[in-house]
């Protein structure tokens, strides 16, 4: 199967986990059988695997999120990258262009979307799976998923089937209601848009060519920031006749907010962490090297890293957003291709960070026109190159690198490495890459 994962997020609402590059589908939480912990994004990569091995999987998704997914997937997976934010229809028009042009895919097969981040089991995959053969058949243009209602919700939109059947035509599509309004919908078989759906990939090749002029997919992804902000549902469902929905009664969950996070978490804690007996329904997570002390709490969500550190009651964690947009913060660790890093502190000509780096994988040789940089080898063993000049390096060495000079470290064993910059200037904009071979 042919399957698109939609992976956005502004990394807002599960603050301070989260940030502007990673966000909630990159956070740690499912436990694994050997004690270590996988993201969302590979939780469901996995699933899809275990239900389809050949499955041809693109994520599509901005710049800023392509190094969390190469660090967390490896660079197998496919990604399709939208230059810049342009809402669902762009992003799955340049998506479904790529699997045509880059991948080569027929316009006779079926391509599945989907969000990156449902909490499922097995079943859903096994019914995303039929959403696709029943997109091959051409019986619709449109084939969506729609999930059995457990509430009246007022956070989704409702799909109007015109029967209860497990598959059956739509009729119309309501937007997001009062509880009341939800009553009655539930009352009539209406389901959850999930925002799952299915279509012969030709199909929406076409589409994209009726609403946005261009030659291939390149051609398209050099003139998207052009293009207009329009969701999916706005250019393409809303003005289909021929879809089709299909009943999905499993488990589904949203983990958008704190409390719904929280209540995915197999252990009531992940990291250094220490609670007393008057402690109840607690939940923290610790990213930090010094421990959480929780007395007498109830009710509550604590979370510390180096971004920052939330206490909160449950119910009060669906509202932490404007308090995050007002925050100036600058971004304090995140996920790279090659490892990750974390701001250790932070001067007004000086910045220290922690490199975790990969065994087998490496910076970039690049230069700084603004900065000098020193290199402290934690632990580790690796290979530093300045100006071309190579030489091992291991434990207690320190590497020191003056503005101008081309320098990169490629990890022989997994390195920890303190870096420090000194300089007017310390930015991403400081940073010029070169060739290396």
């Amino acid at each position: 199967m042919n399957i698109v994962l939609l992976s956005g997020g502004s990394g807002k609402r599960l603050w301070p986990l989260s940030n502007d590059v990673r966000s909630k589908q990159f956070i740690k939480l499912f436990k694994t059988e050997d004690n270590d912990y996988l993201s969302m994004v590979q939780r469901v990569y996995n699933q899809i695997c275990e239900v389809d091995k050949a499955a041809n999987v693109t994520i599509a998704t901005s710049k800023t999120q392509v190094s969390s997914i190469h660090n967390q997937l490896g660079k197998q997976v496919g990604v399709c990258v939208e230059p810049c934010r342009r809402d669902t229809f762009p992003a799955i028009a340049l998506a479904t262009a790529y699997l045509h042009d880059v991948k080569g895919v027929s316009e006779d097969e079926a391509v599945i979307v989907c969000p990156v981040d449902p909490y499922v089991n097995l079943d859903y995959f096994q019914a995303v799976k039929k959403l696709g053969e029943l997109a091959e058949l051409g019986d619709s243009n449109l084939t969506l998923m729609g999930i059995e209602p457990t509430y009246p919700s007022e956070k989704y939109g409702y799909i109007m089937p015109t029967d209860k059947e497990n598959i059956s035509k739509v009729d119309s599509f309501k937007e997001k209601p009062d509880t009341e309004t939800a009553k009655t919908y539930i009352s009539q078989g209406a389901l959850w848009n999930a925002g799952v759906f299915a279509y012969k990939l030709g199909y929406m090749l076409d589409k994209a060519h009726e609403l946005i002029d261009f030659d291939n997919y390149h051609d398209l992804f050099n003139k998207y920031e052009t293009l207009t902000k329009i969701s999916f549902d706005y250019a393409v469902v809303e003005k289909e006749d021929n879809i089709q929905v299909m009943r999905f009664s499993g488990q589904w969950k949203d983990l958008g907010t704190w409390n719904t996070f929280a209540e995915a978490m197999e252990d009531a804690t992940i990291g250094k962490v220490i609670m007393n007996d008057t402690c109840q329904d607690v939940n923290v997570i610790n990213e930090l090297d010094i421990p959480v002390l929780c007395m007498g709490l109830k009710n509550v969500v604590v979370s510390a890293s180096a971004q920052g550190i939330l206490i909160s009651d449950k119910e009060e964690t669906d509202f932490i957003k404007p308090f995050v947009d007002n925050m100036d913060e600058d971004i304090m660790f995140a996920d790279k291709s090659w490892g990750s890093y974390r701001v250790l502190s932070k001067g007004e000509d000086s910045l220290t960070i922690k490199l975790n780096i990969k065994a087998g994988s490496w910076l970039s040789y690049h230069s700084h026109a603004s900065r000098d940089e020193i290199w402290n080898i934690v632990s580790g063993q690796g290979e530093v190159t300045v100006d071309e000049d190579s030489r091992q390096v291991n434990k207690g060495d320190v590497i020191s690198i003056k503005s101008g000079s081309k320098h990169m470290i490629k990890a022989i064993t997994d390195m920890e490495v303190i870096e420090i910059q000194m300089g007017k200037e310390i930015s991403v904009n400081d940073k010029c890459k070169f060739k290396f071979d």
